[in-house]
């Protein structure tokens, strides 16, 4: 009776050690994570722009052609990573750049983007964070692919890399 109370902690302890590591080895992406966003309307939203500290509405702002949206901060070392990235699509494709600068400060932008190159038609300003939780953001930099009706086609998270690049490419080739 005794060998049987004494075998039943070991195999609980073997069955979540097993769980333990099976976990630790499996492939677990938080980049692949579904976003409830894609094919639906780019949100709503109402904010001031980074240079010219104008009004900036997304329903004005989105729909009349294909835009590549990049949530971006001077304070993110993956932002300035993918920068070059950035500024490839803007000069080898006939898209509009929106970047939407996230809890960032004005001046640090302005002066970051002069230094590195302005790849984007138009910046809005996110102070709060408000517009990033609106769009499904939770870690910076995200890019989003939007069709010129206005609707979300893609997502990556993290830097754009040279692969992630050719893949937005062939994304854009599609839906224009």
């Amino acid at each position: 009776m005794k060998n049987k109370f004494l075998k039943l902690p070991i195999i609980l302890f073997f069955i979540i050690l097993f769980i333990f590591f099976y976990l630790l080895i499996i492939d677990r992406n938080p980049a692949k994570v579904p976003s409830a966003l894609l094919n639906k309307n780019v949100p709503i939203f109402v904010t001031k722009t980074l240079v010219k500290n104008e009004k900036f509405s997304s329903s004005k702002e989105f729909g009349d052609q294909v835009t590549l949206v990049n949530f971006f901060a001077t304070w993110c070392k993956p932002c300035k990573d993918e920068h070059a990235f950035i500024m490839r699509f803007s000069s080898e494709k006939n898209i509009k750049i929106v970047g939407i600068n996230y809890k960032d400060n004005p001046k640090k932008t302005i002066e970051w983007l002069k230094k590195l190159g302005n790849p984007y038609s138009n910046v809005a300003l996110d102070k709060n964070g408000k517009i990033a939780i609106d769009w499904g953001v939770y870690g910076i930099p995200e890019t989003f692919i939007i069709n010129s009706r206005g609707i979300i086609k893609y997502r990556h998270v993290g830097a754009i890399t040279p692969k992630i690049y050719k893949k937005i490419n062939l994304i854009i080739k599609e839906i224009e």
